[in-house]
C-alpha cells in the first residue's frame, strides 16, 4: 500500500498538474486570460442559466396541428399507395371532421383498398391496438380514423424530434449550453444562458419551417378565390405580400428531402436561401420541374406562399434557390430554421422568463462565499485535529477543488447555483474519507502496531469503506441526471465528478504524500 515507484509517482503528479492546468482559465480574470489564453487550454467552466443570466421558454405543442398534419401526410402516403400496380382509382378525397376518408370508383376494387390501407397502420407498443382504424361506409367509401393510442404515440414521437430540432436550431455546432428538455407530453423547456432578449430566441424557434413545393392551380377562378374557395384537389393559401393563390394538393417535394440549406445571393445581388435535396428530393423535383416547363410552382413556408416563380427549364441536380422579400438577417434565420429540419408540430410560447445577470452575480459572489467558509473552516478542523496528516489532507482538498472545475470545463458541464451546493457537498465527502483515514491509523497504531503497519493498515482497512460510501452516492447521483432536469441535473454533474476527485485525492495522492514523507523521514512514532 506504501509502495510507490517513481513511475507512479510521476504519473499522479502529471495527473494532478494536467488538472490544474485545465483549471487555470476557469480562475483567471478576463484580462490576465486574454493576455495570456493562447499558452491555456481553450476550457472554461461555463455559467448556467441561473449565475449568468439569460432567457427560459416554456413551449406547448397544438394538439390540433399536430392531429392536422398527421392527417396530411397520410394523405400522401396513401394517393402513393394506391397509384402502384394494380392501381386503384379513388375519389372526393377528403380529411374533414378529423378523419381521411376516399370513393374507391371501382366497387370491386374496395376489399383491395381496404387491405392496402391496413397495411399503412401499425400497432401501439403492446396494447394490441394499431394507430387508424380502416372501415367503409355506403359500400365504396374507405375511411381511416385514428385511434386515441396512436394519437397519443405520434404526439409523444412529435415532441421527441420537436425537442432536437429545437436544440439545433438554438445550439447548430453544438457548443453553447443550452438546455432543451421535454416536459411532460405536449411541453418543452428551454433555456438559454447568456441571451437577455428572448424575441430572436422566440422567432427562431416559433418558425415551424414546413417547406413545401406545389404547381400553381391555373384553372382556378380568381373570384372564388378570392372568396377562399378552390376546385377539388387544390387548396387557397395566402401570400406573403397579401392576396391569395390556389395551388394543388398534392406535394411535389417537401422540406424533410433538405440535406442543406444556406443563405446566399442571387444574380441581382439579392439575398436568397440556397437549398439542396437529397437524391430522392432531387429525382422528385427533377421530374416535376421537366414534366411541369413554362408553368408556375409555389414555395411554400408554413401554409404561406413566398413566391411563385414559373419553370423556365427543368431543374436537375437537386439544388434550388427560395427567393422572397429577403434580408440577409431573415435569409439566414430561414436557413438555420431548414437546415436543422421542419418541426412536426407547432410550438406555442405559454411562458417566458429573462434572468437578470445581475442576480447570478450576486448568487455568484454568495455561493462562493459559502464555499470559501466551508473550505477553510474544514481546513482548520483538519490541521488543529490531525496535525502533520491535516495538512496532507488540506493538500487534497485544494488539489480536489481544481480537479472539480477542471473536470467541468472538460466535460463541457454548466455550473449553476445548486452545482455550487453539490460542490461544497464534495468537500464534506472528502473530508469524511480522510477522518475515515486517520481515525483508522490511530485505531491501529492504540493496538500496538507500527508505524509503517499502521498507516499501511489504516488506509487499506478506510478505503474499503470508502469506496462502498462513494459507488452508492455515485449511483444515485447518475440517477438524479437521469431522471431529473435543469438544475437537478448541474447538480448531479458537479456531485459525480467531485466524488471521483475527491476518492482520488483522499485515497490516493494523501497516500502518495504519507509514503514518501514516511519513507524520507522513517518516523518512529506518529503524533496524529
Amino acid at each position: 500500500m506504501l509502495d510507490f515507484p517513481r513511475w507512479k509517482v510521476l504519473s499522479i503528479w502529471g495527473m494532478v498538474a494536467l488538472g490544474l492546468l485545465f483549471a487555470i482559465p476557469s480562475l483567471l480574470p478576463g484580462t490576465i486570460a486574454e493576455r495570456y489564453g493562447a499558452w491555456l487550454p481553450n476550457y472554461e467552466v461555463a455559467l448556467g442559466l441561473d449565475l449568468s443570466g439569460g432567457s427560459q421558454l416554456l413551449l406547448e405543442a397544438d394538439a390540433a396541428d399536430a392531429a392536422k398534419q398527421r392527417i396530411q401526410k397520410l394523405e400522401d402516403t396513401v394517393t402513393t399507395e394506391l397509384r402502384r400496380n394494380p392501381r386503384i382509382e379513388i375519389g372526393d378525397l377528403s380529411s374533414s371532421g378529423g378523419r381521411l376518408s376516399f370513393v374507391v370508383r371501382d366497387p370491386t376494387q374496395v376489399d383491395a383498398a381496404v387491405e392496402r390501407m391496413r397495411t399503412l397502420s401499425r400497432p401501439v407498443g403492446l396494447t394490441g391496438t394499431r394507430d387508424w382504424d380502416v372501415g367503409v361506409l355506403d359500400l365504396n367509401r374507405v375511411v381511416l380514423t385514428p385511434t386515441d393510442a396512436g394519437s397519443q404515440q405520434a404526439l409523444r414521437d412529435s415532441m421527441t424530434l420537436a425537442r432536437d430540432v429545437v436544440r439545433r436550431r438554438i445550439d447548430p455546432s453544438g457548443t453553447k449550453e443550452v438546455t432543451v428538455i421535454n416536459q411532460g407530453q405536449r411541453r418543452i423547456l428551454v433555456q438559454v444562458p447568456g441571451v437577455e432578449d428572448p424575441e430572436a430566441l422566440k422567432d427562431l424557434i416559433g418558425q415551424t419551417a414546413r417547406l413545401e413545393f406545389k404547381l400553381v392551380d391555373l384553372e382556378a377562378d380568381p373570384d372564388q378565390v378570392a372568396q377562399g374557395r378552390a376546385p377539388p384537389g387544390s387548396q387557397v393559401l395566402p401570400l406573403v405580400d397579401g392576396g391569395a393563390m390556389a395551388v394543388k394538393r398534392r406535394v411535389m417535394v417537401s422540406g424533410d428531402q433538405l440535406v442543406d440549406a444556406r443563405q446566399g445571393f442571387d444574380q441581382d445581388g439579392r439575398p436568397v436561401v440556397d437549398i439542396t435535396f437529397n437524391p430522392t428530393g432531387a429525382r422528385r423535383f427533377g421530374r416535376a420541374t421537366q414534366d411541369n416547363v413554362n408553368k408556375p410552382f409555389a414555395i411554400i413556408l408554413d401554409d404561406q406562399i413566398l413566391s411563385a416563380p414559373n419553370i423556365i427549364e427543368p431543374i436537375l441536380g437537386g439544388r434550388a434557390n427560395i427567393s422572397g422579400s429577403f434580408t440577409v438577417e431573415s435569409a439566414n434565420q430561414l436557413a438555420i430554421s431548414l437546415a436543422s429540419g421542419q418541426l412536426p408540430v407547432k410550438l406555442n410560447v405559454i411562458e417566458e422568463r429573462t434572468v437578470s445577470p445581475e442576480l447570478g452575480r450576486d448568487s455568484i459572489r454568495e455561493g462562493a462565499i459559502a464555499s470559501a467558509v466551508a473550505t477553510v473552516a474544514v481546513m482548520v478542523f483538519m490541521l488543529v485535529t490531525y496535525g502533520r496528516f491535516g495538512v496532507y489532507a488540506t493538500i487534497g482538498l485544494i488539489v480536489n477543488a481544481l480537479l472539480i472545475l477542471a473536470g467541468l470545463a472538460i466535460f463541457g458541464s454548466a455550473l449553476t447555483l445548486p452545482g455550487i451546493a453539490g460542490f461544497v457537498l464534495t468537500i464534506g465527502a472528502a473530508v469524511d474519507a480522510n477522518v475515515l483515514i486517520n481515525e483508522r491509523i490511530r485505531e491501529e497504531q492504540r493496538r500496538g502496531r507500527k508505524v509503517v503497519d499502521a498507516i499501511e493498515t489504516g488506509y487499506r482497512e478506510a478505503s474499503t469503506a470508502i469506496f462502498d460510501a462513494n459507488i452508492t452516492n455515485v449511483i444515485a447521483a447518475a440517477l438524479m441526471y437521469y431522471f431529473g432536469s435543469g438544475p437537478i441535473r448541474g447538480f448531479a454533474v458537479v456531485l459525480m465528478i467531485g466524488i471521483v476527485t475527491s476518492v482520488f485525492t483522499a485515497v490516493t495522492l494523501t497516500r502518495m504524500t504519507v509514503a514518501l514523507w514516511v519513507k524520507r523521514k522513517r518516523p518512529r512514532e506518529l503524533y496524529i
